[in-house]
């Protein structure tokens, strides 16, 4: 709920100085078309509800930002996290004179406070306050979009939104600076003339000394009030401290054996932070992005249960058991914990995955594919006709594994790895693998047919498919992350494609996907092979060219958007 009101109130505040701004500019038309436009926003902002809701997103805000201070353990944190906590903490003091100069004045001493009125302040008698001024907005601003940043970050569609939204954040404060400059120089030019100054200093009421001092006073009380503010947090932060210690020292242990202390009451991401242990924390540990989540080992039964709103987070990204945010988890007893996601993650390891994405036991199909002697066609190629025969190759491969709804899984050097029935049964797995084989080798046959001026002699492949129970799901690190599969059939799938040369034949399949898939392949050769780390043979089946066998009747259907996204992962 303060999670809410702190964006609510943000957002108010985000649009009163975005309306002020394009208020600024648009002095770049005329001083008449500033003040019209300084009309209308007057009309909005001072009214009671505007005057109300402003004044109440300013209080609750800076409260909320004291509260965030207090609640932090630990002040080791990113750049930008800092950047928005100081120009938070800035703003109140930065506004007080203006605020006094300009609404304060108009409600006790009837002060015109018109763009004229504020431009003879800020421009013509007093230009280093027009600094001030200037640095104030464009430092709300600055807030407000670090704030709208790492708030939208998490949306799907802020990624193509955001080169938009960068440039609009850059072209407003810079367009409204140049309608402030621009109206101040026509107001300097006017104020020259006696007359018109002495006209304009009438009608704005300008405010006599009393109305300076008033101003002076009360901007001294509100930098008290701010600063004692801060003052109180930082006591509160000292006496939870010393009562804290009292309770003992927390262990927590991270991988590799390294361990760091806590006092009780601090979370797994600030402990993280305080030690240096590099963890990830997209959102800033506000506990939205999920990225910062973490497996639980030895002492987890000493853990409290996750509250509603923690929940709601891990729901969303259908986590394991014994996974939780290192944002939210505040350890009272040793424990051992885990990070889940590198520390450079990113905004989309925050939305939710399939879950053998995250780790499965399924029965797949396993597909390898191989090209024969193709170190000696290496050797007499350059380097550049080697990249372009085997991209050829491996667009035609990859489009025969696509064709039939595969998941292409790597590439190895010049061989193929793809899976089947991850998600389908296994059943029409193994169709669609042998489907798959069948167009490899008809577009090999196509392939070589394409490139006879740039090959000796005729590409060959061997490939070998099995069926059997794997880990599926994405594995790596930083950048070099994949959906894969792993398991003895993998293994028993790379030794049948190599076992072709022994056989010379295209294809191997094992008897199990022929059962499995209900495809009579009878009149293929059958044998039984010793399988390096297995206890009983495989009995396979050789088909000398792939292209040979019938075409396998797929039940492909329309594939689901979740196949397809995974599928193009």
């Amino acid at each position: 709920m303060l999670a809410t009101i702190r964006l609510t109130s943000g957002l108010v505040l985000f649009a009163y100085v975005g309306t002020h701004l394009i208020n600024h500019s648009w002095g770049l038309a005329s001083m008449e078309a500033l003040n019209i436009g300084r009309d209308i926003f007057v009309t909005v902002w001072r009214s009671w509800p505007g005057t109300i809701l402003l004044y109440g997103a300013l209080l609750t805000h800076f409260i909320l930002i004291l509260w965030s201070l207090y609640k932090r353990r630990s002040f080791r944190m990113r750049i930008w996290e800092a950047a928005q906590i100081l120009l938070g903490l800035a703003i109140p003091f930065l506004l007080a004179e203006h605020v006094l100069g300009t609404r304060g004045l108009n409600a006790t001493f009837g002060v015109i406070d018109d763009y004229i009125y504020e431009i003879l302040v800020l421009w013509v008698y007093a230009p280093e306050k027009g600094i001030l001024q200037t640095v104030l907005l464009v430092t709300a601003w600055l807030h407000g979009c670090v704030g709208l940043h790492f708030w939208l970050r998490l949306k799907p569609w802020y990624r193509a939104c955001s080169p938009y939204l960068f440039a609009f954040a850059i072209v407003l404060p810079v367009t409204a600076i140049f309608g402030f400059v621009a109206a101040g120089r026509e107001i300097k030019v006017l104020a020259e003339n006696a007359v018109w100054l002495e006209e304009m200093t009438l009608h704005i009421n300008w405010p006599d000394e009393s109305a300076v001092v008033w101003v002076g006073r009360w901007k001294v009380v509100i930098w008290q009030i701010c600063g004692g503010m801060l003052a109180l947090v930082a006591a509160a932060r000292i006496v939870r401290w010393a009562i804290e210690r009292r309770h003992g020292i927390v262990r927590l242990t991270y991988p590799g054996g390294r361990v760091t202390q806590i006092t009780p009451g601090i979370t797994v991401l600030e402990a993280s932070r305080e030690a240096g242990i590099p963890h990830a924390s997209v959102c800033g540990g506000r506990g939205r992005c999920s990225t910062c989540r973490i497996r639980l080992g030895e002492g987890r039964e000493h853990v409290a249960p996750a509250n509603a709103d923690e929940l709601k987070v891990l729901k969303r990204v259908g986590v394991p058991e014994h996974v939780r945010l290192a944002c939210q988890l505040r350890p009272t007893k040793d424990l051992e914990v885990i990070p889940l996601l590198p520390p450079n993650a990113t905004p989309k390891d925050a939305h939710s995955k399939p879950a053998h994405l995250q780790g499965a036991e399924r029965e797949v199909t396993i597909l390898f594919a191989d090209i024969r002697k193709f170190t000696q066609f290496s050797e007499n190629k350059l380097p550049y006709d080697v990249v372009f025969v085997l991209n050829r190759y491996f667009r035609a491969m990859g489009e025969a594994v696509n064709a039939t709804g595969g998941e292409l899984d790597k590439f190895i050097g010049d061989g193929v790895m793809a899976l089947f029935g991850t998600n389908t049964t296994p059943e029409e797995g193994c169709r669609r693998a042998l489907e798959a084989a069948r167009l490899m080798s008809t577009a090999l046959d196509d392939l070589n047919q394409s490139l006879r001026a740039d090959l000796d002699e005729p590409l060959r492949i061997g490939i070998g498919i099995h069926l059997g129970t794997v880990i599926v799901g994405e594995m790596g690190f930083s950048n070099a992350v994949s959906f894969t599969a792993i398991g003895d059939a993998v293994n028993t799938a790379s030794r049948l494609e190599q076992a072709t040369k022994e056989y010379i034949c295209q294809l191997i399949v094992s008897e199990d996907i022929c059962q499995r898939a209900g495809v009579d392949l009878s009149n293929f050769p059958a044998h039984e092979i010793a399988i390096r780390g297995r206890n009983q043979a495989v009995k396979i089946r050789c088909i000398e060219k792939a292209s040979d066998m019938a075409e396998v009747k797929l039940q492909l259907g329309r594939r689901s958007k979740r196949e397809r996204s995974t599928a193009a992962h």
